[in-house]
Formats: C-alpha cells, sequence, structure tokens
C-alpha cells in the first residue's frame, strides 16, 4: 500500500473566493455577456458551475448537457440536478447524429482514440458555437492533474477560453466540491469522461487520483528525483516513470503549435 503524503493543504473558502473573483475579472475584462460550459455530471464540471453561478447573474450562464449513448444515464441526471439547483439555463444536445457522418468521410479504419476524440471536438464546437451567438466565454473544467499529464482532448476539452479549477489537484476540487455544496453522489461516484462504455478515469490512467495526485505534487511542484519519489510513495519506480514520460510526452498539448522561426 503507498504511503498518503501531504500534497500543499488549500484553503477552501479563499480558493473559491480567488476563483469568483477570477471569473468576474475575466467578464470585465473582456467586455463579454456571460458563460458558456460544457455540463457532464462529473465532480470538475459541477464544481465549475457552481462557482460561475457565485460570480454572475444566472440568466447569464449557460450549461450545454451534449450526452452521447455512452453517456451513462447517472451522470445525464447528475448533469440537470445541478443546472436545476443552481437555477442556470441548460440545454441538452445528444451529439450522436454530428459523430455518425464522420464514418463515411475517410476511408482508413477509425479506433477507439480517434472515435474519443471526436466526441470531445464536436463538444468543444457546440460550445464555442453558443458562446459566439451569445458573446459568451467558454469555461473550461480541466484541473491540474489532467492538465499535467495531458488527460484531455487537444481542440476538444482542452479548447477554451478560460480554465478556473486548472490550478487545482483533484484532490483540492474534491474539497471544494464538498464546500461549496456539491450534491455528495456527484463528489463520490468514480469519475469518467464518458467516452466508451464503462470508461473510468482511473482504469485508464492506471492509478487512483489521490496517488496521481501525490506522485505530480512530489515530481513536479517539489522537484524531487524519480527515486525519491517512488520510495516516498511506497510504489514501483517504473509507475513514477510511466507518469513522468506523460507529462513530457503531452507538453504540447498546453501550448500553441510549434513553427519553425525563419527570419
Amino acid at each position: 500500500m503507498y504511503k498518503k503524503l501531504f500534497i500543499g493543504d488549500i484553503n477552501e473558502s479563499k480558493a473559491s473566493e480567488d476563483i469568483i473573483k477570477f471569473l468576474k475579472n475575466k467578464i470585465s475584462k473582456t467586455k463579454l455577456d456571460g458563460f458558456v460550459l460544457g455540463l457532464s455530471g462529473g465532480i470538475d464540471s459541477s464544481t465549475v458551475a457552481y462557482l460561475c453561478a457565485q460570480s454572475m447573474p444566472k440568466d447569464k450562464i449557460l450549461a450545454l448537457i451534449l450526452p452521447s449513448e455512452t453517456t451513462s444515464s447517472m451522470d445525464l441526471n447528475h448533469a440537470k440536478i445541478v443546472a436545476e439547483n443552481l437555477g442556470i439555463e441548460y440545454e441538452i444536445i445528444s451529439i450522436d447524429e454530428l459523430i455518425e457522418p464522420f464514418s463515411t468521410l475517410c476511408s482508413h479504419r477509425s479506433d477507439k482514440t480517434a472515435k474519443a476524440n471526436l466526441k470531445a471536438r464536436i463538444r468543444m464546437m457546440i460550445l464555442y458555437y453558443h458562446a459566439n451567438i451569445l458573446n459568451r466565454l467558454v469555461v473550461g473544467t480541466g484541473n491540474r492533474t489532467e492538465l499535467l499529464i495531458g488527460y484531455f482532448t487537444k481542440y476538444g476539452d482542452g479548447g477554451v477560453d478560460i480554465l478556473p479549477i486548472g490550478d487545482l489537484y483533484k484532490t483540492h476540487v474534491r474539497q471544494i466540491a464538498s464546500y461549496i455544496g456539491i450534491p455528495q453522489d456527484i463528489i463520490e461516484k468514480s469519475p469518467t469522461a464518458g467516452l466508451w462504455t464503462g470508461q473510468t478515469d482511473e482504469e485508464e490512467l492506471g492509478m487512483k487520483y489521490d496517488l496521481l495526485d501525490q506522485l505530480l505534487y512530489l515530481l513536479i511542484d517539489q522537484g524531487k528525483d524519480e527515486k525519491i519519489v517512488a520510495k516516498s510513495l511506497n510504489i514501483p519506480l517504473t509507475e513514477v516513470i510511466r507518469i513522468k514520460e506523460m507529462v513530457y510526452n503531452n507538453k504540447h498539448k498546453l501550448f500553441l503549435p510549434e513553427m519553425p522561426l525563419i527570419r
């Protein structure tokens, strides 16, 4: 069993206030009319929705629930509960009919990854379509854990204007979610992107979020050597190296496309 370590405590009240202030400042600086966000029924998007609702009038927030055939009924129900609890406008748009034509556009055989990324990118387009019409910002729901290891789709759920919880590890998001009153069922259920039937984040990542957060905190925030991290957490060195390679290989997702400097 791995050792449980301190990963950098946060003050839930101050963190929530800072995020709300950030959201208000973004609207003030951009002079846009509000927010559009994707609401999946998971802890991250629910937390962002609650914080958005505390930052501006609720009629300036649009939550888009964008299910596919692999979205669980539980997630769909939780998304509706969050929007209704907050009293914000929401729309449910099934994306299956938008996905279907792509199978005829390319002669090459598709695979699970291509199909999963397609779902995320179609959702991004729907979010921006509404945001353009309503003159609003697209609010992302990614956390620091996902951003560091690249656990998101480039130009999909990574295609947003702002990331209010982007500096918070998953562990911190759970703390804030509990503090601001997210339903306990949402906090406690297994995180999933719903990109294929039965998919869960932790199974796909091969590691529980609480361990992953500790590993990333020691490796990235503290700059510890891989062997020290492995010993500190009492886990195989190969696991630390695997996660470190994920961080390195996915760094490109956090930056604009590279280009050669010619002039």
